[in-house]
This record gives C-alpha cells, structure tokens and sequence, in this order.
C-alpha cells in the first residue's frame, strides 16, 4: 500500500498527477441531474398517489352532495384541495333509490414532459327522500 507525504508526493518520490485533481467534484456534477430526476420522480409518484385520494374524496362528497339534492359538481369541488378544485370534474348520474357520482381530478406534471391520465374514482350514495 502506498503512502503519500504531506506534499501529495507518494513515499517513492513520484509526484502526484495533477490531471487527478477535481475529479470528484466532475463526477459529482455529472450525477447531480441524475439525483434530481430521481427525486422528482418519487414526488411526482406521491403526487399521484394524493390526486387519486382528492378524488375519491371528491366522489364521496358529491355523491352526499347530490342525494341531498345540492349540486355534485360544487360538493366535489368543496371536498378537494384548493389547487385541485379547478381541474377537479363531477358527472352525476341519478336512479330511483341511489346517485353515482364519477370525480375526475387531472394530475399535475412536475417532470416536463411527463403527462399523466387523470384520476378517477366512483362513488355511489341512496337518495335521501
């Protein structure tokens, strides 16, 4: 095994090549998009995994909205985040004794380039005579 003096000399005298010097830091740069992907990737996952729970959320709440007679579509707004409301879409459809109510929620996009169809959930509810 070789051992360096404190001048970066290696003990047979041999300089150290300065060629070496920064490599770190290159490769460190070369894999930082890599990182940054990866982390992206993995809240974009988590960012699916809550626009699929907003929009169960959302079914529920217009499916109890619309067998109250209240509109669907404002009940599935309500229930969902904010900054989902508006790309949040309730279709109702009635029966005799129940109300379907279908949200679709739109997943938003942190990657560019990556689109996403959106979430949809089903919920079904008696009408309250």
């Amino acid at each position: 095994m070789e051992s360096r003096l404190r001048d970066g000399r290696v003990r047979n005298g041999r300089p150290r090549r300065a060629r070496d010097r920064g490599q770190v830091a290159l490769e460190y740069l070369g894999f930082i998009p890599i990182l940054i992907l990866v982390a992206m990737a993995g809240v974009q996952i988590g960012l699916i995994a809550y626009t699929a729970q907003q929009a169960g959320t959302a079914a529920r709440a217009g499916a109890r909205a619309a067998s109250l007679d209240l509109g669907a579509q404002e009940g599935c707004q309500n229930a969902v985040s904010g900054w989902l409301a508006d790309q949040t879409d309730c279709s109702a459809a009635l029966g005799a004794d129940e109300v379907t109510v279908t949200a679709t929620v739109q997943i938003p996009s942190i990657v560019p380039g990556w689109d996403f169809d959106p979430a949809q959930k089903t919920a079904t509810m008696p009408v309250d005579h």
